[in-house]
């Protein structure tokens, strides 16, 4: 009876075990929240490209949020033309609350990723330290030759004179402020070793004006990211050939799947019906474990029977002879 039960839990952990490989059909959100959520973006694992996995989280089906070395922050926009999204750092000072000196890691993001920096950002410093920090106006040739400019931080920038939101926040508060173009992410944290608090103010596209009116500053961090183009994407996404499809990738492998919309994943793409898919594997798969539990139950019943045997067996005078001896 014991052994039985064996048997039948081995049978169905095998069977659970022997699965074929979970790559998300049918369950890839397209948003989380009021952000869209599309390719090589995704929130669910094998959705998206390989190189963005795990990178997003959706809390709540209400937040989308990024991770990165220094946290993980909201995400309150996308844009999928022009490939980025806006990150909010919570321990940015805004005109939407009183000023207090926050001592806080800055932003930043991991270099290996396909996340970067967008040079549309720009970081505001609020009363630094001017005997550790260097605060001087920005000589004009910065702006067509930043690379031949030092390290300053400007306090005679534009942003400063004219913060979103509220323009005459730093002269009616009494505090200083200089602008700042970092080159790597160790210069801001050395930046807020030496400034009481921070702000990122990137430029958002304006679409019915005329440059240099195109651009308005607004709060946030902008973060580029690039999309992976392959053939296989653009065949799984055809709409033309009626694939509509979502491409995504196989989360044991990284191998690129197109998630089709009635459940099957294709190695193709979803228009055509004789591709590689996983429910047609799946069905070998279980074909092959059924059968190979049937032969280990087989084996463990023969087993079973001959133990029973031995313990029956006849024994003369205390000792086995060779006319009853199984082994």
């Amino acid at each position: 009876m014991e052994m039985r039960l064996h048997i039948h839990a081995l049978t169905i952990f095998l069977l659970i075990s022997a699965r074929p490989p979970s790559v998300a059909g049918g369950l890839c959100r397209d948003s989380c929240g009021d952000v869209p959520v599309r390719y090589p973006l995704g929130i669910d694992d094998g959705c998206g490209s390989p190189y963005y996995r795990n990178m997003l989280t959706c809390t709540d089906n209400t937040t989308l949020r990024l991770r990165t070395p220094s946290g993980t922050y909201p995400v309150s926009g996308a844009d999928y033309a022009d490939p980025h999204l806006v990150v909010t750092d919570p321990s940015m000072w805004t005109c939407a609350r009183p000023f207090t000196s926050v001592h806080a890691a800055p932003f930043s993001l991991d270099t290996s990723t396909r996340f970067s920096l967008s040079p549309r950002n720009d970081h505001l410093f609020f009363n630094c330290d001017e005997d550790r920090v260097i605060v001087a106006p920005r000589p004009a040739i910065c702006d067509r030759y930043p690379d031949r400019c030092d390290s300053a931080c400007d306090n005679a920038g534009y942003l400063c004179r004219n913060l979103p939101g509220c323009r005459d926040a730093l002269e009616e508060g009494n505090m200083t402020c200089c602008t700042y173009r970092p080159r790597a992410a160790e210069s801001l944290r050395t930046m807020m070793r030496h400034c009481e608090a921070y702000t990122s103010v990137y430029w958002r596209a304006v679409g019915d004006k005329f440059p240099p009116y195109d651009q308005v500053p607004d709060y946030g961090v902008r973060v580029d990211f690039e999309i992976p183009v392959t053939t296989r994407c653009l065949k799984c996404q055809d709409r033309r050939r009626g694939a509509n499809g979502t491409c995504g990738f196989d989360p044991l492998t990284r191998d690129f799947v197109c998630i089709c919309d009635d459940g099957r994943n294709s190695t193709t793409d979803c228009a055509d019906v004789g591709g590689s898919g996983h429910g047609a594997s799946a069905g070998v798969v279980a074909a092959s474990v059924v059968f190979s539990i049937s032969a280990a139950i087989g084996i463990g019943g023969l087993v079973l029977y001959i133990r029973k045997i031995r313990s029956n067996k006849v024994v003369t005078c205390g000792v086995q002879s060779n006319e009853n001896r199984f082994f």
